[in-house]
């Protein structure tokens, strides 16, 4: 069966809750990566932002890891490694690849101070945790300006059930 946790149906053609008919036809093309929201922000530059959004994952860090590691550079030329212990041809050869880790068991989470990159929760802080890695050294220390963007929590909380986030408004 498809479906949401419900157990309602919405595969094939149409979505049974809203009555959406689905339409698979036509030319499609990949417009968008996200697995680390900002990494494309941060790292990407007029002129190849477009390039990096369609390329498929397998072919990321061929193609970006050393335009990474020199923006990372360029960004903190103090850089040796961060708080993950990567210094910068390893973390931005991670980086490169825009794809969200996912650990099949234990804490689901993008980075706690133990655990990273298993996956990422709706609180995470995924701004911070990449500020952090970019700028806050060995021990995360290094650069405390520089290591948050300020924004404490989500300003609505999150919902027990599907869709979990709020509305537009």
């Amino acid at each position: 069966m498809n479906g949401d946790e419900t157990g309602v149906d919405c595969g094939g053609t149409s979505c049974a809750p809203c009555g959406q008919v689905l339409d698979f036809s036509g030319t499609y093309r990949q417009e968008d990566q996200m697995g680390r929201p900002g990494i494309n922000t941060v790292f990407g530059t007029t002129g190849f932002k477009d390039s990096f959004n369609a390329t498929v994952p397998s072919a990321m860090q061929a193609a970006f890891q050393t335009k990474f590691q020199d923006k990372l550079l360029a960004l903190n030329a103090g850089y040796t490694t961060n708080a993950l212990g990567l210094d910068a041809a390893t973390f931005t050869t991670v980086l490169s690849n825009d794809v969200l880790w996912l650990g099949k068991t234990g804490i689901t989470t993008y980075f706690n101070g133990t655990e990273i990159l298993t996956g990422r929760a709706l609180s995470d802080d995924v701004i911070d945790v990449s500020l952090l890695l970019i700028f806050g050294g060995p021990d995360g220390t290094e650069n405390p300006g520089l290591t948050s963007d300020g924004v404490p929590s989500n300003d609505v909380a999150f919902s027990s059930s599907f869709p979990y986030l709020a509305g537009p408004f």
